[in-house]
This record gives structure tokens, sequence and C-alpha cells, in this order.
């Protein structure tokens, strides 16, 4: 439990433990807003729940497994994902309900607004190692949503429909966004279309500002009530919902025949403030509401999928519940004390440092991540290559331009100049300020996979690697739909050995 917090002193010291003992959805239950569906990656919402978590699929063989609490009411085994991960990379392929009722988050399929990237039209599923976190010292991992990126049921049970009453929080990283449609959480259509006003009530996070927005340039929390990103009554705007600045985040939307609520605090201690309460937003098809009850991750209700962000824990509830319970929610996710941890790991690489990056696949390993204009490379360098190779085969470490746990590549030759991927291609271009262009060129590297060295993943697209394919660079998923992604030789073409730099 968090030390004598502002939240503790105003509940009351004793007040504040007895909340904290129980788990959110045994809160809800209290308040006869039962959990109809608990989804988390990193702890049981349950006291009493002990079951699988969530599944993640491993990229070498096809092998999949559940990962459940360490103890009954707790954490996650993460040391049970790292084993079974370990030298190849692995997905999260489906995300567990807690509740009993088998509303599970799987693959999401295509829509009406996008087919996803893989085969079928499917969205992407994501990494299981992009967001790690620590809850009281114990490590998990979050599900970290890029864009492309989506989960999904179209048969959900005792979901809210029509205009009946429901509630729902979600934990995540407020500074994981963007301006995409649209990172949600929450109900949505059962079809994967766009079936009209007030068809979702779903938890949106991000800076879209086209439909609504709160103060300041955002990013802002927002319930997607399709066709309409909302913050109140007014369709546009509402200056009480702040910009959310909070590395950790817990938002909460909820609604009621003529009612709905936009609440939220950081997850660290404080009280949930409400942003918005009262009645639905002035324009047609949201009051009556007509709620579907389909449940979505990370994607729009017709599959829009250009949002990302980061998603922890999160439950939907049978009814409408009370500002109470939420705080005693709220201070329950206080007590979990969500930290960051590292993002890098393997053979230390010093910012400030110059290197040169060898290949180590067999047959490659005279060969170096260089460039050539904008272009990236991997021709062979030595002592006797020309001064102009071998400063384009030497790169800076520079913190991470959009990530600073995790370190950019500034070219030698030009300096100001970055490693970056654009359409999953390595690019050299210079720094323009630009947020897109910023996380593109950040990477966190890692052991190797092929035990050689480091492996370079992309911070922003944590399922991608750097990697060489017939002499260029891309960053690939292992086994993706690109020709790049190919399976053969990926743990190989994605390791190298980061060393002293030719110039």
């Amino acid at each position: 439990m968090p030390s004598q917090s502002s939240f503790g002193k105003a509940l009351g010291l004793a007040t504040f433990a007895s909340l904290v003992a129980a788990a959110p959805c045994d809160i809800y239950a209290s308040g006869n807003t039962p959990c109809i569906a608990a989804h988390s990656t990193t702890r049981a919402l349950y006291d009493g729940y002990s079951g699988p978590l969530y599944q993640v699929k491993r990229d070498s063989d096809g092998a999949t497994i559940d990962i459940s609490p360490l103890s009954k009411g707790g954490v996650a085994n993460a040391g049970a994902q790292d084993s079974f991960c370990a030298n190849t990379t692995c997905l999260i392929t489906v995300i567990y309900d807690q509740s009993g009722r088998t509303n599970h988050l799987t693959q999401a399929p295509p829509g009406g607004a996008a087919s996803g990237p893989q085969p079928g039209g499917y969205d992407n599923l994501a990494s299981a190692t992009g967001a790690p976190v620590t809850l009281n010292g114990r490590k998990a991992y979050g599900v970290f949503i890029s864009p492309g990126t989506g989960y999904r049921n179209n048969h959900a049970s005792g979901t809210a429909v029509g205009d009946q009453s429901q509630g729902m929080y979600a934990v995540i990283d407020a500074t994981h966004y963007n301006g995409g449609c649209c990172f949600d959480y929450g109900n949505a259509e059962i079809n994967n279309l766009d079936t009209g006003n007030g068809h979702m009530e779903a938890i949106y996070f991000g800076n879209n500002d086209y439909w609504g927005s709160g103060a300041g340039s955002g990013p802002w929390l927002m319930a997607d009530l399709e066709n309409g990103l909302f913050t109140g009554i007014n369709v546009k705007n509402n200056q009480n919902v702040p910009t959310i600045t909070d590395r950790f985040f817990t938002s909460v939307v909820k609604g009621a025949p003529g009612l709905w609520a936009l609440r939220g605090a950081n997850s660290a201690a404080t009280p949930l403030k409400t942003y918005y309460s009262g009645a639905r937003p002035n324009a047609n098809g949201y009051n009556p509401m007509s709620k579907e009850g389909a449940i979505i991750l990370g994607i729009g209700g017709d599959n829009s999928i250009s949002g990302q962000g980061t998603f922890y824990e999160g439950v939907m509830t049978s009814g409408y519940p009370s500002d109470a319970i939420e705080n005693k929610v709220a201070a329950n996710v206080a007590a979990q004390k969500y930290a960051v941890t590292s993002l890098v790991s393997g053979p230390a690489i010093t910012v400030g440092s110059s290197v040169s990056i060898r290949l180590t696949t067999p047959g490659y390993t005279d060969r170096y991540l260089a460039h050539s204009g904008t272009t990236v490379s991997t021709p062979i360098v030595n002592s006797a290559s020309s001064n102009t190779l071998k400063q384009q085969a030497s790169w800076t470490i520079r913190t991470g331009l959009g990530n600073s746990a995790c370190v950019s590549f500034e070219s030698k030759d030009t300096p100001g100049s970055y490693l970056h991927h654009t359409a999953f291609v390595l690019r050299v271009d210079a720094a323009n300020g630009d947020k897109q262009f910023n996380e593109d060129a950040t990477f966190c590297p890692q052991a190797a996979l092929n035990g050689q060295g480091n492996s370079i993943r992309s911070w922003n697209y944590p399922t991608r690697f750097v990697r060489h394919f017939n002499l260029q660079g891309y960053v690939a998923t292992n086994g993706g739909p690109d020709q790049f992604d190919a399976a053969n030789s990926y743990n190989n073409d994605v390791s190298f050995a980061i060393g002293a730099s030719f110039a």
C-alpha cells in the first residue's frame, strides 16, 4: 500500500487500507455493478483469480503458452514468458477475460475502415515484450499497440446493448499516443462496421482533435461514441478535460440512459477527477444510445487501425458504477505501484559513444550497417576502405528521440541526421522535430536473438527489429507479410555486433 499519500489522508488511512485490499472486480461487485469483462496482462483483477491472464505464441515454432498470476490474485508470471520466449520473438494472441463469461480478446478481423496487414485482412498482434513494467517491484508486461494492431470480441456476453448502463476503466501509458483513430477500449459494433451515431461507448486516448478535444494540445481522455470523440455535452470541446502527461493513467468512461461521465487520474495515488458528468452530447443519435456490445482494444469500432497506445488492465461492468466505487478501484490501482523498468538489455551501449554495427549472419560478417545519402545498406567495410565509407558506417549513440529509455543512431558523416524507418524501410534523414520521426528513429537494443551481440528493436513497432535483407536495411517482423519479414535466417539477420566505430 502507498505511504500516507494525499489520497490516503483524504480517505483516512484505515479506510484507504481496506479499499486497496480488494481487487477491482471485487470492488465493483460490492457496488452491485459487477465486471462482465476483465482484461489484464499484468495481474489478476479478482482476489480469487488464478487462471490464465493471456496467451503468447512463440515465432520460432508456433507454440503457445498461457501466462497466469504468480499466485491467486497476484501479478503475472513474467518469468514464465521470458523463459518461453528466450532467443526468439513472441506475440500476445489472447487476452483472457477473468470474469468467467469467456469475453476473451483475440486478433481483430477486417472492418469497414480498414483491413489489417495480416493474412485475411486481420490486424497485427502485439509484441509480448513491448511494454515491460513492474507492479510492487514484480515484472510484468502490458499490451503495446502500434498502428495496425488490434483485438476484438464480436460475441461478448453480458455487455450493455442499446441504452443499457455500463462502466469501464483502463490503466494506460499516457505518454504513448498519437492522433490516429482510434486507440479505444470498450463497447463497439458487432459487425466491424460504422453503424451510426451512438453505436459505441468506449474509452479513447490520444490527441485526435477532428471530432472533439479538451484543454491544451492533448493527449486527452475522451469517449468514442461512434462518429465522434466526446469530452462533454458539447460536440467539439470541454476545457475541463486536461492534457494528460502522466506515465500511468487510470481512465474511466461510464454511461446510463440520458447520462454519462468521464473521469481519470494519475494511477500513482491521487483520487479520480470528474472531467464531465451530465447529459448526453447535444447531437443526433446519442440519446438514447444504441450500443451493440462487442469489445475492442486498440482500434475503432469499424476497425480504424491508425491509433497507438499501451494498455495494462481494464474492465467493463454491468450497471453504472458510483463515483465512490470507482475511487476505491483507483485506490487499488495506486496500491499496485506501477513503475517503469528497463527497455534495453544485452551488451551495454553508451550514449555519446561512436559505434559501427557489424552483421553476424554467417557469410556476411565482414559487412556493416551503413548509408549513402538516405539509403541504408550493408557494404563490406575494413581498414582498407575509404574514409568516406568508414564515416558512412559509423554512428553516434544518442538518447532516444522518441523515448529517453532507448537510443537513436546519429549519422557520423552527416550530424543531425538519424537512422529511422519509413514504411519499415531504413533511411537516414535530418531530424525535423516531428513526433512521428522521433518515434521512428528510436530503438531499444536487447540481447541478440542469435546470442551474438545485440538485436535492435524498433521502439514504436516492437514486433520489428533492424534487419539486413538482400543487403538493404529494414525493420522486420519474424515471418510477417513482407518479403523482408522472411522467417529463414531471421535470428541471425537481426543480430549485430556493436563495437568501436571506424570513424
